[in-house]
């Protein structure tokens, strides 16, 4: 471009490049160059071109369709306006969307070469992968700069994936087959299992353990689609997956047993009956919608058992109207086979009454004993035995309305009537449920223990942290290699100084008792004076200049390599209060001379300060910026601590006004210190102590300021202060 390029032919090439793109994005005249070259092309289009030719100030003529090339944000390919993605949408919709799908998302610009060069295969891509059931996002970093500063994205084009809100940066050349690989690397490795004739019947008798129904796809393709590990990945808390090559030796068996067509891709769904699927889909291509609709009606097993909360709300909902009202019936069970007859029973019974408004369902009470206490009080007579509930829940809050069955279930004929006569009445008479009681939520029986999950999560951030060593931006981990270097040093620089130490102590000999503690003292004492004296304030007053458009570059950007300013953040309201506070506060540590004391109006610089707060937060705390109150914020009593020449600040939020801060917020402490400012003595009211309070145990940060332990906060470069 020639705004970024001196060059003199660069306007020319510019100008070769647009008139080459324009021809090459049309097809009717690509076609005319091809066919006449330059001097057809012109022919068929000079008239046109005349037209698009303006005057421009004195003799500069300009083509239109130059303003037109496709760095323009008005002419972007309108095939990724549909995957635009916004900050508050990102945060709110796509992260917590990605533990369901994994997202592809491209990081572009205008003015962005390469941009344009990915972009038939981005498209080609996206539009396979979205029909597979990956998500697709697109940012524009020129005008959503928050969104792809938090992602991590430094340069366009950028390539990279988000699953279970965690990213991941795509490293390949951009073709169709490295994107395509890049988002199944992106799934867990076992979400599908491979299925031969020797495992098919312990993977299809997991049902129990697992709680969920098994489903088997049969093809011919040696390698498991992308579509069903995608749909694999969707569907993992309610189904287990398995996959059957049928052109594999040691599959005939199985493909005998349930009479599979080799030569159509199938899928079943095995339930509590392993030797005959519950429900059979075929077809020559499984498209995504028809996998999601034969899935989602076999999400659950036929007498699924009630093991964490969110599963009792899901097949006992809250009913929203007399037409959704929908009842579950509960078998009160435990394990072990002098139960098994009794559950086997109630499994028949279920099968042969399913209906859209019932729900069959059973309970461990020695699982959830809160649960089924709430329900059979304790009775003597279900005691050791299964007993049947039916059940209602009224609200979220807990609240249902039941019926027990007199007598303990046992699997009978008789109980089989009597069961069935209740449903029958149940239709006609709501009011059947008599009982009401509040029962607590069920506890988690599938939950993994705190050892494992803090193992994955160890596994996970060292897996992150190794792939963020070789492809991560050097930026983002100087801090990291700063605190490596660092430690080792201190490692060598104490083993080197205790060898040296050592061969000393064996060539002297060691000084007498008396000796020895004269000489620890003598160093304590001047180790002590020296450091007083290093604190000593050498002024009887502390100066504070205000940091305006002025003094901007010297106080901070071209700041002294070693030197601080630190700069307390107060509107015209607070001034004079917060002033006082943060002299009294700082006094001590006047006598560096590293530090420099400054003050910031937040009603002339609100921008510039909520800029430097991004850098300072996660994702999750980021308030929208389209929230009513998103301006109303108060920044009254912060602290920064900029660093002019490493480009990084330290951080200090103020207490809240309620807190009670001791005697360091009182004015009587600041009347001691009235000799040392040039400033008025302040009246002491409830207003004034109040915001005073807001810099309490300030002097403790700044102690940890010097001491270099604070957290520190990286920018690319300082904004301008307007």
């Amino acid at each position: 471009h020639p705004d970024k390029n001196k060059d003199p032919g660069a306007e020319d090439k510019f100008i070769q490049i647009s008139k080459a793109y324009e021809i090459l994005s049309n097809e009717e005249k690509r076609a005319n160059f091809d066919r006449y070259g330059d001097a057809g092309e012109s022919q068929g289009f000079s008239q046109q071109q005349h037209r698009q030719f303006h005057r421009f100030h004195d003799g500069f003529y300009f083509d239109e369709s130059f303003f037109h090339f496709p760095f323009n944000s008005e002419r972007r390919d309108t095939s990724d306006e549909k995957y635009l993605l916004h900050f508050s949408h990102y945060i709110n919709e796509i992260v917590p969307d990605s533990f369901k799908k994994p997202y592809l998302i491209k990081i572009t610009s205008d003015w962005c070469f390469s941009c344009i060069h990915i972009e038939p295969v981005w498209k080609e891509v996206a539009q396979e992968l979205e029909a597979l059931g990956a998500g697709i996002g697109v940012v524009h970093a020129g005008y959503e700069r928050r969104l792809a500063h938090h992602l991590g994205a430094h340069s366009t084009p950028t390539l990279l994936g988000l699953i279970n809100g965690k990213i991941t940066f795509f490293h390949n050349a951009v073709v169709r087959e490295n994107l395509r690989q890049f988002v199944e690397n992106l799934l867990p490795g076992n979400l599908v299992e491979k299925i031969t004739d020797k495992n098919y019947i312990r993977f299809l008798s997991h049902w129990r353990k697992d709680n969920k129904p098994h489903v088997l796809l049969f093809d011919h393709m040696p390698v498991v689609p992308l579509l069903y590990k995608l749909t694999a990945f969707a569907y993992r808390d309610y189904l287990s997956f398995g996959y059957v090559y049928v052109g594999l030796r040691g599959t005939e068996e199985l493909s005998s047993q349930y009479n599979i067509n080799v030569y159509t891709p199938t899928m079943m769904i095995f339930k509590e009956n392993i030797d005959r699927p519950a429900d059979v889909v075929q077809a020559r291509e499984m498209k995504k919608q028809l996998i999601d609709d034969f899935l989602s009606q076999n999400k659950f097993l036929m007498v699924a058992r009630l093991t964490s909360q969110r599963l009792f709300q899901e097949l006992c909902p809250v009913k929203k109207s007399h037409r959704q009202r929908k009842h579950c019936v509960v078998l009160l069970t435990e394990e072990g086979e002098k139960f098994a007859e009794a559950y086997e029973a109630f499994l028949t019974f279920a099968v042969a009454n399913t209906k859209d408004t019932l729900r069959f369902v059973h309970i461990y009470s020695d699982r959830q004993p809160e649960f089924a206490d709430a329900l059979l009080m304790d009775e003597e007579k279900y005691r050791g035995r299964s007993a049947v509930v039916i059940l209602e829940r009224r609200n979220n809050a807990g609240k249902i309305a039941y019926k027990v069955l007199e007598e303990a279930w046992q699997g009978s004929k008789e109980d089989n009537f009597i069961l069935l006569d209740l449903l029958d009445q149940l239709r006609t008479d709501p009011g059947l449920l008599s009982s009401e009681t509040v029962v607590a939520d069920l506890n988690d029986e599938l939950a993994p223990m705190f050892l494992i999950r803090w193992f994955y999560s160890t596994v996970d951030y060292i897996s992150d942290w190794w792939d963020s060593l070789f492809h991560s931006n050097w930026r983002e981990m100087m801090p990291l290699l700063s605190l490596l270097f660092s430690a080792l040093f201190i490692l060598f620089g104490t083993v080197i100084i205790q060898a040296f130490s050592d061969s000393s102590d064996t060539r002297d000999a060691p000084p007498s008792g008396k000796e020895e503690t004269a000489a620890k003292t003598e160093k304590n004492d001047a180790s002590f004076s020296k450091e007083s004296n290093s604190r000593i304030p050498k002024k009887s007053f502390v100066e504070v200049t205000e940091l305006t458009d002025i003094n901007y570059t010297s106080n901070l950007v071209r700041l002294r390599p070693g030197h601080m300013n630190v700069v307390l953040i107060l509107s015209n309201s607070t001034k004079t209060p917060l002033l006082q506070k943060f002299a009294l506060e700082v006094y001590m540590f006047t006598g560096s001379s590293s530090l420099h004391f400054s003050f910031l109006s937040l009603d002339k610089h609100r921008e510039w300060l909520e800029y430097l707060l991004e850098f300072a937060q996660d994702a999750a705390p980021i308030p929208n910026q389209y929230d009513k109150h998103f301006l109303e914020r108060d920044y009254t009593g912060y602290v920064l601590a900029l660093n002019g020449h490493k480009k990084y600040f330290c951080l200090f939020k103020p207490h809240r006004s309620g807190d009670e801060g001791g005697t360091l917020g009182s004015c009587e402490d600041y009347d001691a210190l009235q000799h040392a400012e040039a400033r008025g003595k302040s009246s002491c009211s409830p207003g004034s102590r109040s915001i005073k309070n807001k810099l309490h145990k300030l002097s403790f940060w700044m102690e940890r300021l010097l001491e270099g332990s604070l957290q520190r906060f990286y920018i690319p470069s300082w904004p301008a202060l307007d």
